[in-house]
């Protein structure tokens, strides 16, 4: 049995497989790691329950752990408590910005007016910094992201949504 925290490193390497930048570990989709006699539980939570990235980061999770050679492992999709945005660590959030992704803003949830398509938040280009921009559609490349144009320097961008 490998050490939960050498195999934590090993799901580290995982990409997310729409935000190739971030790792499923950082964005806080594998909830949790621990051993049922000699059997590894992988916890693993979708950012939505309609996630259609989830079976490739299942697959991309069993071919890590084989590959470094853990044999006797589990793969669990748990639903409660619901993925959140504030399971993203900060560094994941830096390399969505980095990346061209609005990342969620902090202790603010999207809220948005579906009949006008005001939203109460500030979201910043990721390109210019700008805060001068707008909702374009309410979905983005992914259903966990919104589409945005800046103002500014006019450049469309996704946010990925507070949840």
């Amino acid at each position: 049995m490998k050490p939960i925290a050498e195999i934590w490193k090993v799901l580290e390497g995982i990409p997310d497989p729409e935000i190739p930048v971030i790792s499923v570990v950082e964005l806080g989709i594998i909830r949790a790691l621990r051993y049922e006699g000699h059997s590894l539980i992988i916890t693993i939570t979708p950012t939505y329950s309609g996630c259609p990235a989830m079976t490739a980061i299942s697959m991309d999770i069993h071919n890590n752990l084989r590959e470094n050679g853990i044999e006797d492992f589990k793969i669990e999709t748990v639903y409660t408590p619901a993925w959140t945005t504030d399971w993203m660590n900060a560094e994941a959030k830096e390399k969505l910005r980095k990346y061209g992704i609005a990342p969620p803003n902090e202790l603010v949830k999207h809220k948005l007016n579906v009949l006008t398509g005001d939203h109460d938040e500030e979201v910043n280009c990721p390109h210019c910094g700008s805060s001068n921009t707008s909702l374009t559609s309410q979905f983005g490349s992914t259903a966990c992201k919104s589409l945005y144009k800046c103002n500014d320097c006019l450049e469309p961008f996704d946010y990925f949504k507070c949840i």
